[in-house]
Protein backbone atom coordinates (compact mmCIF):
# COMPACT_ATOMS: atom_id res chain seq x y z
CA UNK A 1 0.00 0.00 0.00
CA UNK A 2 2.88 2.36 0.80
CA UNK A 3 4.53 1.68 -2.59
CA UNK A 4 1.26 2.27 -4.45
CA UNK A 5 0.83 5.65 -2.71
CA UNK A 6 4.30 6.73 -3.81
CA UNK A 7 3.58 5.65 -7.36
CA UNK A 8 0.31 7.63 -7.37
CA UNK A 9 2.07 10.75 -6.09
CA UNK A 10 4.78 10.37 -8.70
CA UNK A 11 2.13 9.94 -11.40
CA UNK A 12 0.29 13.04 -10.20
CA UNK A 13 3.48 15.09 -10.20
CA UNK A 14 4.25 13.85 -13.67
CA UNK A 15 0.82 14.81 -14.99
CA UNK A 16 1.08 18.26 -13.42
CA UNK A 17 4.52 18.78 -14.98
CA UNK A 18 3.10 17.72 -18.35
CA UNK A 19 0.30 20.27 -17.92
CA UNK A 20 2.72 23.04 -16.94
CA UNK A 21 5.06 22.19 -19.79
CA UNK A 22 2.14 22.20 -22.23
CA UNK A 23 1.07 25.65 -21.01
CA UNK A 24 4.63 26.97 -21.22
CA UNK A 25 5.07 25.61 -24.74
CA UNK A 26 1.87 27.33 -25.82
CA UNK A 27 2.14 30.38 -23.61
CA UNK A 28 1.71 32.70 -26.59
CA UNK A 29 -1.70 31.17 -27.28
CA UNK A 30 -2.76 31.82 -23.66
CA UNK A 31 -1.27 35.30 -23.89
CA UNK A 32 -3.13 35.90 -27.15
CA UNK A 33 -6.48 34.90 -25.61
CA UNK A 34 -5.72 37.11 -22.61
CA UNK A 35 -4.94 40.10 -24.82
CA UNK A 36 -8.01 39.38 -26.93
CA UNK A 37 -10.19 39.31 -23.80
CA UNK A 38 -8.71 42.59 -22.63
CA UNK A 39 -9.28 44.20 -26.06
CA UNK A 40 -12.89 43.01 -26.27
CA UNK A 41 -13.63 44.15 -22.73
CA UNK A 42 -11.98 47.53 -23.30
CA UNK A 43 -13.90 47.99 -26.55
CA UNK A 44 -17.17 47.26 -24.77
CA UNK A 45 -16.29 49.51 -21.80
CA UNK A 46 -15.49 52.48 -24.01
CA UNK A 47 -18.29 51.96 -26.54
CA UNK A 48 -21.25 51.26 -24.24
CA UNK A 49 -23.35 54.31 -23.30
CA UNK A 50 -22.39 55.59 -19.81
CA UNK A 51 -25.14 55.94 -17.23
CA UNK A 52 -25.16 58.84 -14.75
CA UNK A 53 -27.04 58.89 -11.47
CA UNK A 54 -28.57 61.90 -9.71
CA UNK A 55 -29.90 61.68 -6.15
CA UNK A 56 -32.34 63.97 -4.35
CA UNK A 57 -33.23 63.65 -0.65
CA UNK A 58 -36.42 65.03 0.91
CA UNK A 59 -37.25 65.50 4.60
CA UNK A 60 -40.27 66.88 6.54
CA UNK A 61 -41.05 70.61 6.55
CA UNK A 62 -40.53 72.77 9.61
CA UNK A 63 -43.30 74.14 11.80
CA UNK A 64 -42.81 77.54 10.17
CA UNK A 65 -43.29 75.98 6.73
CA UNK A 66 -46.81 74.83 7.63
CA UNK A 67 -47.81 77.76 9.88
CA UNK A 68 -50.16 79.30 7.29
CA UNK A 69 -51.99 76.00 6.90
CA UNK A 70 -53.09 76.39 10.54
CA UNK A 71 -54.18 80.03 10.26
CA UNK A 72 -57.53 80.23 12.05
CA UNK A 73 -57.53 76.54 12.94
CA UNK A 74 -58.26 76.26 16.65
CA UNK A 75 -60.15 73.83 18.82
CA UNK A 76 -62.62 76.64 19.57
CA UNK A 77 -63.31 76.85 15.84
CA UNK A 78 -63.75 73.06 15.75
CA UNK A 79 -60.78 72.75 13.39
CA UNK A 80 -57.81 70.73 14.65
CA UNK A 81 -54.44 72.22 13.59
CA UNK A 82 -52.28 70.20 11.21
CA UNK A 83 -49.02 68.75 12.47
CA UNK A 84 -45.78 68.46 10.50
CA UNK A 85 -46.38 64.72 10.21
CA UNK A 86 -49.90 65.25 8.81
CA UNK A 87 -48.58 67.50 6.05
CA UNK A 88 -45.50 65.38 5.27
CA UNK A 89 -47.61 62.21 5.04
CA UNK A 90 -49.65 63.82 2.28
CA UNK A 91 -46.44 64.72 0.43
CA UNK A 92 -44.90 61.24 0.72
CA UNK A 93 -48.12 59.66 -0.53
CA UNK A 94 -47.97 61.91 -3.57
CA UNK A 95 -44.26 61.21 -4.03
CA UNK A 96 -44.91 57.46 -4.20
CA UNK A 97 -48.22 57.67 -6.07
CA UNK A 98 -48.56 55.74 -9.32
CA UNK A 99 -50.52 58.64 -10.82
CA UNK A 100 -47.50 60.95 -10.55
CA UNK A 101 -45.18 58.31 -12.07
CA UNK A 102 -47.55 57.74 -14.98
CA UNK A 103 -47.89 61.45 -15.61
CA UNK A 104 -44.10 61.92 -15.52
CA UNK A 105 -43.69 58.92 -17.80
CA UNK A 106 -45.99 60.23 -20.52
CA UNK A 107 -45.15 63.92 -20.18
CA UNK A 108 -41.37 63.83 -19.65
CA UNK A 109 -39.83 60.39 -20.24
CA UNK A 110 -41.53 59.30 -23.48
CA UNK A 111 -40.88 62.61 -25.33
CA UNK A 112 -37.17 62.26 -24.45
CA UNK A 113 -36.91 58.96 -26.36
CA UNK A 114 -35.94 58.60 -30.00
CA UNK A 115 -38.49 57.65 -32.64
CA UNK A 116 -37.30 54.04 -32.76
CA UNK A 117 -37.37 53.70 -28.98
CA UNK A 118 -40.96 54.95 -28.82
CA UNK A 119 -42.07 52.09 -31.08
CA UNK A 120 -41.50 49.60 -28.25
CA UNK A 121 -44.61 48.40 -26.35
CA UNK A 122 -45.80 50.69 -23.59
CA UNK A 123 -45.25 47.99 -20.98
CA UNK A 124 -41.61 47.66 -22.01
CA UNK A 125 -41.10 51.42 -21.99
CA UNK A 126 -42.68 51.74 -18.56
CA UNK A 127 -40.56 48.88 -17.20
CA UNK A 128 -37.45 50.72 -18.46
CA UNK A 129 -38.72 53.94 -16.91
CA UNK A 130 -39.13 52.15 -13.58
CA UNK A 131 -35.38 51.47 -13.68
CA UNK A 132 -34.62 55.06 -14.68
CA UNK A 133 -36.55 56.74 -11.85
CA UNK A 134 -36.96 55.20 -8.40
CA UNK A 135 -38.32 56.44 -5.08
CA UNK A 136 -36.53 54.79 -2.16
CA UNK A 137 -38.36 54.68 1.18
CA UNK A 138 -36.45 55.26 4.44
CA UNK A 139 -34.10 52.35 5.03
CA UNK A 140 -33.94 52.75 8.81
CA UNK A 141 -36.92 52.46 11.10
CA UNK A 142 -37.91 55.85 12.42
CA UNK A 143 -36.25 57.70 9.56
CA UNK A 144 -38.36 60.08 7.47
CA UNK A 145 -35.89 60.86 4.68
CA UNK A 146 -36.93 59.69 1.21
CA UNK A 147 -34.60 59.34 -1.76
CA UNK A 148 -35.37 59.95 -5.44
CA UNK A 149 -32.86 58.31 -7.79
CA UNK A 150 -32.64 59.04 -11.53
CA UNK A 151 -30.28 57.16 -13.87
CA UNK A 152 -29.90 58.37 -17.47
CA UNK A 153 -27.19 58.74 -20.08
CA UNK A 154 -27.33 62.54 -19.74
CA UNK A 155 -26.06 63.96 -16.42
CA UNK A 156 -27.94 67.26 -16.87
CA UNK A 157 -31.12 65.33 -17.61
CA UNK A 158 -30.69 63.13 -14.54
CA UNK A 159 -30.28 66.17 -12.32
CA UNK A 160 -33.24 68.09 -13.77
CA UNK A 161 -35.57 65.06 -13.67
CA UNK A 162 -34.83 64.37 -10.01
CA UNK A 163 -35.46 67.99 -9.05
CA UNK A 164 -38.58 68.20 -11.22
CA UNK A 165 -40.09 65.00 -9.84
CA UNK A 166 -39.83 65.98 -6.18
CA UNK A 167 -41.07 69.49 -7.02
CA UNK A 168 -44.14 68.17 -8.83
CA UNK A 169 -44.96 65.91 -5.90
CA UNK A 170 -44.70 68.99 -3.68
CA UNK A 171 -47.08 71.01 -5.85
CA UNK A 172 -49.63 68.19 -5.90
CA UNK A 173 -49.45 67.77 -2.12
CA UNK A 174 -49.66 71.53 -1.56
CA UNK A 175 -52.70 71.82 -3.84
CA UNK A 176 -54.35 68.93 -2.00
CA UNK A 177 -53.75 70.66 1.33
CA UNK A 178 -55.15 73.95 0.03
CA UNK A 179 -58.23 72.19 -1.38
CA UNK A 180 -58.81 70.46 1.95
CA UNK A 181 -58.49 73.75 3.80
CA UNK A 182 -60.81 75.51 1.36
CA UNK A 183 -63.48 72.84 1.78
CA UNK A 184 -63.17 72.94 5.57
CA UNK A 185 -63.36 76.74 5.56
CA UNK A 186 -66.44 76.68 3.33
CA UNK A 187 -68.14 74.13 5.57
CA UNK A 188 -67.28 76.18 8.66
CA UNK A 189 -68.56 79.35 6.97
CA UNK A 190 -71.84 77.63 6.04
CA UNK A 191 -72.29 76.44 9.62
CA UNK A 192 -71.72 79.97 10.92
CA UNK A 193 -74.09 81.40 8.34
CA UNK A 194 -76.72 78.92 9.48
CA UNK A 195 -76.18 79.97 13.08
CA UNK A 196 -76.52 83.65 12.11
CA UNK A 197 -79.72 82.99 10.17
CA UNK A 198 -81.13 80.92 13.04
CA UNK A 199 -80.29 83.67 15.55
CA UNK A 200 -82.01 86.27 13.35
CA UNK A 201 -85.04 84.08 12.84
CA UNK A 202 -85.33 83.42 16.57
CA UNK A 203 -85.02 87.13 17.28
CA UNK A 204 -87.70 87.94 14.68
CA UNK A 205 -90.09 85.42 16.20
CA UNK A 206 -89.35 86.73 19.70
CA UNK A 207 -90.14 90.27 18.50
CA UNK A 208 -93.41 89.09 16.97
CA UNK A 209 -94.29 87.30 20.21
CA UNK A 210 -93.54 90.48 22.17
CA UNK A 211 -95.82 92.48 19.89
CA UNK A 212 -98.64 89.98 20.46
CA UNK A 213 -98.16 90.06 24.24
CA UNK A 214 -97.93 93.84 24.33
CA UNK A 215 -101.07 94.05 22.15
CA UNK A 216 -103.02 92.01 24.64
CA UNK A 217 -101.72 94.15 27.50
CA UNK A 218 -102.70 97.29 25.55
CA UNK A 219 -106.25 96.10 25.12
CA UNK A 220 -106.51 95.51 28.88
CA UNK A 221 -105.02 98.90 29.69
CA UNK A 222 -107.46 100.63 27.29
CA UNK A 223 -110.37 98.65 28.71
CA UNK A 224 -109.67 99.89 32.24
CA UNK A 225 -108.65 103.40 31.04
CA UNK A 226 -105.06 103.10 32.31
CA UNK A 227 -102.95 105.49 30.25
CA UNK A 228 -100.03 105.81 32.64
CA UNK A 229 -98.53 103.50 35.25
CA UNK A 230 -100.24 103.91 38.64
CA UNK A 231 -98.44 106.06 41.22
CA UNK A 232 -97.70 103.14 43.53
CA UNK A 233 -94.56 101.23 44.29
CA UNK A 234 -94.61 98.08 42.18
CA UNK A 235 -91.80 95.72 41.32
CA UNK A 236 -90.66 96.81 37.86
CA UNK A 237 -90.00 93.21 36.84
CA UNK A 238 -93.61 92.43 37.54
CA UNK A 239 -94.81 95.42 35.50
CA UNK A 240 -92.49 94.44 32.65
CA UNK A 241 -94.09 91.05 32.56
CA UNK A 242 -92.17 88.93 35.04
CA UNK A 243 -92.51 85.27 34.41
CA UNK A 244 -96.17 85.26 33.62
CA UNK A 245 -96.56 88.69 32.02
CA UNK A 246 -99.99 89.08 33.62
CA UNK A 247 -99.40 92.69 34.85
CA UNK A 248 -97.78 94.14 31.73
CA UNK A 249 -100.93 96.27 31.17
CA UNK A 250 -100.00 98.30 34.27
CA UNK A 251 -97.34 100.10 32.22
CA UNK A 252 -100.17 102.10 30.70
CA UNK A 253 -101.62 102.30 27.20
CA UNK A 254 -99.33 105.13 26.07
CA UNK A 255 -96.14 103.23 26.90
CA UNK A 256 -97.50 100.03 25.42
CA UNK A 257 -98.51 101.74 22.17
CA UNK A 258 -95.13 103.38 21.88
CA UNK A 259 -93.31 100.08 22.43
CA UNK A 260 -95.52 98.23 19.95
CA UNK A 261 -94.95 100.91 17.29
CA UNK A 262 -91.23 100.81 17.95
CA UNK A 263 -91.11 97.02 17.58
CA UNK A 264 -93.17 97.12 14.41
CA UNK A 265 -90.95 99.82 12.92
CA UNK A 266 -87.72 98.00 13.74
CA UNK A 267 -85.92 97.13 10.47
CA UNK A 268 -83.27 94.85 11.98
CA UNK A 269 -82.96 92.78 15.10
CA UNK A 270 -79.17 92.42 14.73
CA UNK A 271 -78.22 94.91 17.48
CA UNK A 272 -80.37 92.96 19.94
CA UNK A 273 -78.87 89.51 19.25
CA UNK A 274 -76.30 88.71 21.92
CA UNK A 275 -73.38 86.98 20.12
CA UNK A 276 -74.31 87.96 16.55
CA UNK A 277 -71.30 90.21 15.98
CA UNK A 278 -68.88 87.45 17.02
CA UNK A 279 -70.59 85.01 14.67
CA UNK A 280 -70.51 87.53 11.81
CA UNK A 281 -66.82 88.25 12.38
CA UNK A 282 -65.97 84.54 12.41
CA UNK A 283 -68.13 83.98 9.30
CA UNK A 284 -66.34 86.77 7.41
CA UNK A 285 -62.96 85.29 8.40
CA UNK A 286 -63.66 81.78 7.11
CA UNK A 287 -65.57 83.03 4.07
CA UNK A 288 -62.59 85.05 2.90
CA UNK A 289 -59.83 82.72 4.09
CA UNK A 290 -57.20 82.19 1.40
CA UNK A 291 -53.92 80.28 1.66
CA UNK A 292 -50.90 81.81 -0.05
CA UNK A 293 -49.26 78.85 -1.79
CA UNK A 294 -45.93 80.65 -1.87
CA UNK A 295 -45.92 80.99 1.94
CA UNK A 296 -46.21 77.28 2.72
CA UNK A 297 -44.17 74.16 2.02
CA UNK A 298 -44.97 70.47 2.44
CA UNK A 299 -41.38 69.17 2.33
CA UNK A 300 -37.74 70.25 2.43
CA UNK A 301 -35.01 69.19 0.06
CA UNK A 302 -32.04 67.89 1.99
CA UNK A 303 -29.20 69.49 0.05
CA UNK A 304 -28.97 70.35 -3.64
CA UNK A 305 -29.24 67.85 -6.46
CA UNK A 306 -25.62 67.55 -7.54
CA UNK A 307 -24.65 67.21 -11.19
CA UNK A 308 -23.04 63.74 -11.49
CA UNK A 309 -19.46 63.99 -12.75
CA UNK A 310 -18.67 60.31 -13.27
CA UNK A 311 -20.92 57.59 -14.64
CA UNK A 312 -21.95 54.74 -12.37
CA UNK A 313 -22.10 52.38 -15.36
CA UNK A 314 -20.05 50.88 -16.87
CA UNK A 315 -17.22 50.27 -14.41
CA UNK A 316 -14.46 50.30 -17.02
CA UNK A 317 -11.66 49.06 -14.75
CA UNK A 318 -13.73 46.14 -13.52
CA UNK A 319 -14.84 45.22 -17.05
CA UNK A 320 -11.24 45.21 -18.32
CA UNK A 321 -10.05 43.09 -15.37
CA UNK A 322 -12.88 40.62 -15.96
CA UNK A 323 -12.01 40.60 -19.68
CA UNK A 324 -8.37 39.77 -18.90
CA UNK A 325 -9.38 36.98 -16.52
CA UNK A 326 -11.91 35.59 -18.99
CA UNK A 327 -9.33 35.68 -21.81
CA UNK A 328 -6.76 33.92 -19.65
CA UNK A 329 -9.25 31.19 -18.67
CA UNK A 330 -10.34 30.71 -22.29
CA UNK A 331 -6.69 30.47 -23.34
CA UNK A 332 -6.01 27.83 -20.69
CA UNK A 333 -9.11 25.91 -21.72
CA UNK A 334 -8.09 26.04 -25.40
CA UNK A 335 -4.59 24.72 -24.61
CA UNK A 336 -5.99 21.91 -22.48
CA UNK A 337 -8.52 20.85 -25.13
CA UNK A 338 -5.88 21.03 -27.84
CA UNK A 339 -3.53 18.87 -25.78
CA UNK A 340 -6.33 16.41 -25.10
CA UNK A 341 -7.16 15.96 -28.78
CA UNK A 342 -3.47 15.70 -29.73
CA UNK A 343 -3.00 12.93 -27.15
CA UNK A 344 -6.04 11.11 -28.50
CA UNK A 345 -4.71 11.26 -32.05
CA UNK A 346 -1.25 9.99 -30.95
CA UNK A 347 -2.89 7.03 -29.20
Amino acid sequence: MHVDSKEENSLGDFEFQRFVNAILRQKFIVLGFTVLGAVVAASYAFVVTPIYEARAFVIPPTQNDIANFNYGRTTEAELVPYSVKDVYDIYTRRLQAESLRRDFFYRVYVPSLSGDERKSPQDVLYANFSQVLRVVSPLREGSDRYLVVVQTSNPEQAKSWAAEFISEAGELAKNEMIRNLSVESEVRARNLEQQINSARENSRKAREDSIVKLGEALRIAEAIGLERPPAITVNQAVIAGGESGQLTYMRGSKALKAEIENLQARTSDDPFIGNLRELQEEYSFFKGLKIDAAAVSVYRQDGDVELPDNPIKPNKALIIVLGIISGFILGMAFVMLRGFFVTKLED
